[in-house]
């Protein structure tokens, strides 16, 4: 197996990250309500894919071109804290990327790649989440309660996403990518 770069700028990643970059953002416009000013969106399932695809710097660029061209469509202004909290997820939902032996490609993984993926994902989330929380608290002067109410369903939402979405299309893609890395060309 070829050794794996996080910092790796060929052609099919910076294709990747705007590919990403304009789901995310386009499709970030999407979204469940669940609590004031928070939403449950399907989109976070690209920082999972393409994190895990890519890996971790490739994810947290597509959140944070991604989330800032959300705010933009939106109007009203690019909220910051918001805007890395989403790069944060994706920078951990691409830790697993640089696990031994975990290729989305070549359809390469275990159970362990599995709960570490959901593992980094909720890290991820958790994290990033914190972030824009404590952003909108001391930066914004957002009203605490509020914030925390933001920061519980926000995260409740996003590991929703991640399990039913994200995950879920991962290992379909690992599943298809590993029947398809048995085949082989007769001469």
């Amino acid at each position: 197996m070829n050794q794996k770069s996080i910092f790796q700028f060929n052609t099919k990643n910076v294709v990747a990250i705007g590919i990403g970059a304009a789901l995310y953002g386009f499709l970030g416009f999407f979204g469940f309500p669940i609590a004031p000013e928070t939403w449950v969106k399907p989109a976070v399932a690209f920082l999972v894919i393409f994190g895990a695809m890519f890996g971790p710097v490739v994810g947290f660029l597509i959140g944070f071109i991604g989330h800032t061209i959300t705010d933009l469509i939106i109007g009203g202004g690019v909220w910051w804290g918001w805007v890395l909290g989403s790069a944060i997820m994706g920078l951990f939902m691409g830790f697993i990327f640089m696990s031994r032996d975990f290729s989305v490609k070549d359809g390469s993984y275990s159970g362990k790649h599995v709960w570490l993926l959901l593992l980094y994902g909720i890290l991820g989330i958790v994290v990033g989440m914190g972030e824009a929380t404590l952003f909108d608290i001391f930066l914004m002067n957002e009203p605490f309660q509020k914030m925390m109410v933001q920061f519980g369903t926000s995260i409740v939402a996003n590991v929703l996403v991640l399990v039913v979405l994200g995950l879920t299309i991962v290992l379909g893609i690992l599943q298809v990518n590993k029947k398809n890395s048995n085949l082989t060309v007769d001469k």
